[in-house]
């Protein structure tokens, strides 16, 4: 077989076998994957060609798994806009970040908010300038410059996962436009918070934020080993129960 016929010859998956044409859609260390296999893969995943094969079947598997905890899951409250939003279990102290209505579906990855570290928001501003048309044809920049401010809002949460480390998401579907007030300068690049989307975003992001935050720090407190007290009402050694109280007389300890 030629160069020529070697660059234009079909390629199987190495992960299923099914033929996928001429170019794969994800390259790994050792082989290549078709979409519908990489489909399955988690949407938080980034890694590439330092990948290797057996990883991604690993991954897969793991995936497969995870049907079953998203069919345990159940929604206790939601958090975010229309975009992507964070489905909370409270019972079971666990979180998934997605856009789908049926989870089933989607498979998003079930995480405890243990796994979480960190959070952030990170407001991204763009400008576009604004030009005029001249006379003769063409366009040129006002004097002084003109321009149109749009802020986008992202999430950003850390996780310790064998998969991903981290899960970014646009908190709102459009991106947010501030324009000066009326009478105002025109060149004028107006206070983002006096705009009443750009407010709510903000504190939506904010919100996010403090809940993932103080359920981490709950859900990592609840996992922590108790230590053994002496009880002051009894005098017996105990170890706090789930309600803080001694195991053998009920007392708050």
């Amino acid at each position: 077989m030629g160069l020529f016929d070697k660059m234009f010859s079909k390629k199987m998956c190495d992960i299923c076998g099914e033929d996928m044409g001429i170019v794969s859609d994800r390259k790994v260390e050792d082989g290549a994957i078709c979409k519908k296999c990489s489909a399955k893969l988690s949407p938080w995943f980034r890694e590439g060609r330092t990948t290797t094969l057996a990883e991604i079947k690993e991954q897969l598997a793991y995936r497969e798994e995870n049907k079953t905890e998203v069919a345990k899951f159940n929604i206790t409250r939601t958090i975010g806009s229309d975009n992507l939003k964070i489905l909370v279990d409270d019972d079971a102290s666990r979180f998934v970040v997605t856009s789908a209505r049926n989870l089933e579906e989607a498979n998003p990855d079930v995480l405890d908010f243990a796994q979480v570290t960190g959070c952030d928001l990170d407001v991204r501003e763009r400008r576009t300038e604004e030009r005029r048309k001249k006379e003769e044809g063409g366009f040129e920049s006002y004097n002084p410059p003109r321009y149109r401010v749009y802020y986008d809002f992202y999430i950003t949460i850390h996780v310790n996962h064998k998969y991903f480390n981290e899960i970014e998401f646009k908190i709102n579907s459009y991106s947010v436009e501030t324009t000066p007030s009326t009478g105002a300068p025109q060149h004028r690049i107006p206070d983002p918070e006096l705009n009443n989307e750009y407010r709510e975003y903000k504190e939506m992001g904010e919100e996010i934020i403090a809940i993932l935050t103080d359920v981490h720090k709950q859900a990592r407190e609840d996992a922590a080993p108790k230590a053994a007290v002496k009880c002051p009402y009894c005098g017996a050694t105990t170890v706090p129960n789930a309600s803080g109280c001694c195991e053998f007389c009920g007392g708050p300890l």
